[in-house]
């Protein structure tokens, strides 16, 4: 059983820098994609950075140039480096994983991923 924790979520004005974390447990697959999520209140959930196994990354186009996904595999950890943040990236962002392969035309579907975290809170103020 895969358990994903998301932490690093906060309030923060516009202009500034977050970095999620995600700690994956019962997560031995040599094939997999991790991906961020977001969703905003009303709004539908949103794919907004992915990775595989091999490193290769997508993002959506709104975040390109200010957010970076990483993980370490060391560590088991996920992250979501966000800078020069916008009142519009405010949202509860989701950390999620499957356990196969994704290519990159669905790494930012969530109906591909199997595994969800909690969710943390971010919000950017004007």
């Amino acid at each position: 059983q895969v358990l994903l924790v998301e932490s690093g979520g906060g309030s923060v004005q516009a202009g500034g820098s977050l970095r999620l974390s995600c700690e994956a447990s019962g997560y031995t697959y040599s094939s997999y994609c991790m991906g961020w999520f977001r969703q905003a209140p009303g709004k539908q959930r949103e794919g907004v950075a992915a990775i595989d196994n091999d490193d290769r990354t997508s993002y959506t186009d709104s975040v390109k140039g200010r957010f970076t996904i990483s993980k370490d595999n060391a560590k088991n950890i996920l992250y979501l480096q966000m800078n020069s943040l916008k009142p519009e990236d405010t949202a509860m962002y989701y950390c999620a994983a499957r356990t196969e392969y994704c290519s990159r035309f669905v790494r930012l579907l969530s109906s591909v991923y199997n595994y969800w975290g909690q969710g943390t809170q971010v919000t950017v103020s004007s």
